[in-house]
C-alpha cells in the first residue's frame, strides 16, 4: 500500500473509533441522563403515555387523566377543585413541566420509580401498560374548603392547619389561586393561560403559594413565642406576675415611646392580661430584656432561620440577629424584620397545643404501588421541644384567656377550648400599607386531645384601614377551619 492510501486508511480508522467511543458513551455513560433529560421531548411524550397515578385526599383523588384530543401526548392531566389544591398539588403540565407534589412524587405519579421496577418488567413481560402509583396525603377535605372559601371571601391570604400530635398537614390554602387543569396540555389556550398567570401579567400572583413561600411580618401572634422565651427563660415564670412595665415605655436607646393599639390595662400587666389584650409595651420590653441572642434561640427552637420540606419546600422565616435593644423590641412584637410564613404560625399554635413538642410538619402519609400495596409510609417526628409541657400549659391557660376574655372572641366555639392570638402587622414604607391581619390558635376537646392548630393571615385590600384586624378578618376562617376538623372526628 503506498504512503497516501495508508494514511487515508488511519484517517479512516481513527474516525471509526471515535464514533464507537461516542456511540458508548452516549448509550452506557450518560444513558440514564438522556433518558431523564426535561429537554428530551420522548421523555415528556413517554410521561404523558399512560394515565397519571393520583393524588389522594381522604380516600378519593383529587387528580385525574383523561385522553389528549390532539398532538402526540396521549393523555392529559385533570384536576378537582383545581384552584383550592392547587397549592398541594402544584401542575403537571405537557408544555410547562411539573412542580411542587406533581413534580417531588413524579417518579411514583408515572409509574418510573425504581422501587416499581419489578412490577414494570413483569408488565412488559405480560404485555400490560405501565401504571402509577398514588401519593396519599394527610390533606382533610372539609378543612380545606373551610379555608379556601373563607379567603375567597376576603380576597388575598392563606391559611396551614396542622395536627399538633402528628405533624400532619390538615389544610393548605392560598388565595388568589389558578387551576392546573388550564395548562396541563400543550395548546395555544395552555399557552394563553400560562402567560396571564405570570406575576408580570397579574400582580395578585395566582400562582404564589402563600401559605408556604410568602413570609408577612406576623405581628401580634409572634408574642407567643416571646411569652414563650419569659417562661422558658425564667423572666416572668408565673404568668400572672406583674410585669414592671410603665406606661409609656420608651424603648432602650431611643426617645421614642412604643405604643399600644386601644386602651386597654397595658401598665405594669401579667403576661396573661398583656396577651389577653395584645400589649407591644409588655412584650417589647421583655423581648429587649430577655435579649438577642436568646430571642432568636427560641424562635429557632419554634423553626424560624430553617427550610421545611413538607415534601414541597417552605421559605425559612426570618428572626435577625446583632439588632439593637431597640430593634429587639420590635422584633418581639413581630415587626422589624421578623417575618413569617403561614406554616411556621402553624407550627407555634402546634407546639404549644402539644404540651411542648414541635411534630416536623408532612402532608404526604404514604406512597403507593398501582395495586395499592404501601411503598412509603411517613412516621410523625419530633422536630424540637420550645417549652416544657409545664410552660406550654401555662401558655395554652394564657392564649385560652384571650379567646374567652380578649382579642379572640370571634374564634369561640361551643363546647371546645380553643387558644388563640391576634395579630395586626403593619408594613411598607413608614407603615404606609394596609396591615395583614393575623390569627393562630388551637382546638382541644373534652377528653384532653388537640386535633389542630391553624394559622391565617388576611391581605384585605379592600377593608377600611380601621376595620383590619386579626379578630375581625382571620379569626372567624380559623373559626370555621377548626370546626371542620372536629366535625369530622366526631
Amino acid at each position: 500500500m503506498n504512503k497516501p492510501l495508508r494514511r487515508i486508511a488511519i484517517f479512516c480508522g481513527l474516525l471509526m473509533l471515535t464514533l464507537l467511543i461516542r456511540d458508548n458513551w452516549l448509550q452506557y455513560v450518560r444513558a440514564d441522563e438522556l433518558a431523564s433529560d426535561t429537554d428530551n421531548r420522548r421523555v415528556a411524550i413517554e410521561r404523558y403515555a399512560t394515565p397519571r397515578g393520583d393524588i389522594i385526599v381522604d380516600g378519593k383523588a383529587i387528580t385525574g387523566s383523561k385522553k389528549a384530543e390532539r398532538g402526540d401526548f396521549e393523555y392529559v392531566r385533570t384536576y378537582k377543585d383545581g384552584p383550592m389544591w392547587a397549592p398541594v398539588t402544584g401542575y403537571a403540565s405537557q408544555a410547562f413541566g411539573t412542580n411542587q407534589l406533581e413534580n417531588l412524587e413524579d417518579g411514583i405519579l408515572t409509574g418510573n420509580d425504581d422501587r416499581l421496577f419489578f412490577r414494570n418488567t413483569l408488565d412488559m413481560l405480560t404485555g400490560e401498560k405501565k401504571e402509577g402509583g398514588n401519593v396519599v396525603t394527610t390533606l382533610n377535605a372539609a378543612a380545606q374548603k373551610a379555608a379556601y372559601e373563607g379567603l375567597k371571601e376576603r380576597g388575598k391570604g392563606a391559611v396551614a392547619a396542622i395536627e399538633p400530635s402528628t405533624g400532619k398537614i390538615l389544610a393548605l390554602a392560598s388565595y388568589p389561586s389558578y387551576d392546573p387543569s388550564t395548562i396541563a396540555g400543550y395548546s395555544d389556550d395552555d399557552q394563553k393561560a400560562w402567560n396571564k398567570l405570570q406575576k408580570k401579567n397579574n400582580p395578585n400572583d395566582p400562582m404564589l403559594n402563600r401559605a408556604l413561600r410568602e413570609t408577612y411580618p406576623p405581628g401580634s401572634t409572634f408574642k407567643v413565642v416571646t411569652a414563650a422565651a419569659a417562661l422558658e427563660y425564667g423572666k416572668y415564670p408565673d404568668p400572672d406576675e406583674p410585669t414592671d412595665t410603665p406606661l409609656p415605655w420608651t424603648m432602650p436607646g431611643t426617645t421614642t415611646p412604643l405604643k399600644n393599639d386601644g386602651n386597654h390595662p397595658c401598665k405594669n400587666a401579667t403576661l396573661r392580661v398583656a396577651l389577653q389584650w395584645s400589649c407591644n409595651t409588655v412584650f417589647g420590653k421583655v423581648g429587649s430584656e430577655i435579649g438577642n441572642d436568646k430571642m432568636l434561640e427560641k424562635a429557632k427552637d419554634f423553626g424560624f432561620t430553617t427550610e421545611h420540606f413538607t415534601p414541597v419546600r417552605a421559605n425559612a422565616s426570618v428572626f435577625s440577629v446583632d439588632m439593637a435593644p431597640s430593634e429587639v423590641a420590635l422584633s418581639s412584637i413581630g415587626q422589624f424584620n421578623t417575618a413569617a410564613t403561614p406554616l411556621q404560625m402553624a407550627m407555634v399554635a402546634s407546639a404549644v397545643a402539644n404540651d411542648g413538642s414541635l411534630m416536623k410538619p408532612y402532608m404526604v402519609d404514604k406512597l403507593q404501588a398501582p395495586n395499592l400495596d404501601t411503598l412509603e409510609q411517613t412516621d410523625p417526628e419530633e422536630l424540637s421541644r420550645p417549652l416544657s409541657e409545664e410552660n406550654a400549659q401555662k401558655l395554652q391557660s394564657m392564649m385560652e384567656t384571650v379567646v374567652e376574655e380578649g382579642t379572640g372572641g370571634t374564634a369561640k366555639i361551643d363546647g371546645v377550648k380553643v387558644g388563640g392570638k391576634t395579630g395586626t402587622a403593619q408594613h411598607g414604607v413608614d407603615n404606609s400599607e394596609k396591615p395583614y391581619a393575623w390569627f393562630i390558635s388551637y382546638a382541644k376537646l373534652s377528653d384532653g386531645s388537640s386535633p389542630v392548630a391553624v394559622a391565617v393571615v388576611v391581605e384585605d385590600e379592600e377593608a377600611d384601614r380601621g376595620d383590619i384586624s386579626g379578630g375581625g378578618l382571620a379569626a372567624p376562617i380559623a373559626k370555621s377551619v377548626m370546626e371542620a376538623v372536629i366535625g369530622n372526628r366526631k
